[in-house]
C-alpha cells in the first residue's frame, strides 16, 4: 500500500502541467493469428522506472520478461485500486507478454469494418470484453466504446466456463459475442449447476467515475495482415 501512495502522488504531482511529455505513451505490436516473436508491448509513463521498452514474453518463466503487469499497475488504478481506464484495454496490451496461446485461450477476436471500424473482443477469466474504434481507427479515453459483461468463471488454471447462453458448448471457444453484447438476452442466470455464479448485464468499462484521475485522449489502432498495433499518448486528468 505504501509503494502504491508514493507512485499516485508522483503521479499526480506530475502531472498538473498536463505536459506532452507528461503523457502515458504506449507502442504495442500483437499477431492475432499467429506466434510471432516480434510482439511487444512498450510504454513509459511520469513515474520514473514505471515503464518498459519492447517488453515480451520470457520463454523460460512464462511471464513478461520487462514485468509490464507490475509497472503497468499506476497507470491502471488509483491508490485506492479504482478503475482510472478500461480494463479490457489493459488486458489487451498484455497478450503482448503473455503465452501466444493466450489469445485461443481468451477467444481474441479482432475485425476491420469497410467504414474503418475496428471491433476488439475477447474473454479472460469469465468476463468478455469489448473495444472498438471510431472510424478513424482510434480508441477515444475516457469515455469511447469499452464494455465488459460476465459470462462464465474460471477455476484455478482453466479452462473458463462459459454460460450456454453465449457459447453452444459451454467453453471459450465456442462464443457468440453476438450474443454476448446483446442487452435483450438477461445477466443474472446461473453459468452452470456445478457453482452459484451468475451471468451479468453488458456495463461501461471506463474510469469509474469516483477515481482520483482518469486518462484522456485517443489511441491509434491499425489492423494490417494480422497485426494489430496500438500507438499514441494519454494525458491524466484530476478529478
Amino acid at each position: 500500500m505504501a509503494r502504491r501512495l508514493w507512485v499516485f502522488l508522483a503521479l499526480l504531482a506530475l502531472v498538473g502541467g498536463f505536459a506532452a511529455a507528461q503523457d502515458l505513451t504506449i507502442d504495442f505490436r500483437y499477431n492475432v493469428s499467429r506466434n510471432d516473436n516480434q510482439s511487444y508491448l512498450t510504454f513509459t509513463g511520469p513515474i520514473r522506472y514505471m515503464a518498459v521498452d519492447k517488453d515480451h514474453i520470457d520463454g523460460s518463466s512464462g511471464a513478461s520478461a520487462k514485468g509490464s503487469t507490475e509497472l503497468f499497475q499506476p497507470y491502471r488504478v488509483d491508490v485506492l485500486g479504482k478503475p482510472v481506464l478500461s480494463q479490457g484495454f489493459r488486458g489487451l496490451l498484455l497478450f503482448a507478454v503473455a503465452d501466444p496461446d493466450q489469445r485461443e485461450i481468451d477467444n481474441l477476436q479482432v475485425a476491420k469494418a469497410r467504414n474503418g471500424v475496428i471491433t476488439i473482443q475477447y474473454t479472460h477469466r469469465g468476463t468478455a470484453y469489448r473495444l472498438v474504434t471510431d472510424s478513424r481507427g482510434r480508441l477515444n479515453f475516457p469515455d469511447g466504446e469499452f464494455h465488459q459483461r460476465k459470462v462464465g468463471y474460471i477455476v484455478g488454471g482453466g479452462p473458463q466456463v462459459i454460460s450456454r447462453d453465449f457459447s453452444s458448448n459451454g467453453t471459450a471457444d465456442r462464443i457468440d459475442y453476438d450474443k454476448v453484447w446483446d442487452t435483450s438476452v438477461a445477466g443474472g442466470t446461473v453459468i452452470d449447476s456445478s457453482r452459484a455464479d451468475k451471468t451479468g448485464d453488458v456495463v461501461a468499462d471506463v474510469a469509474v467515475a469516483d477515481s482520483m484521475f482518469y486518462w484522456d485522449g485517443a489511441l491509434q489502432v491499425t489492423l494490417d495482415r494480422n497485426i494489430l498495433q496500438i500507438s499514441g499518448g494519454l494525458n491524466a486528468v484530476k478529478r
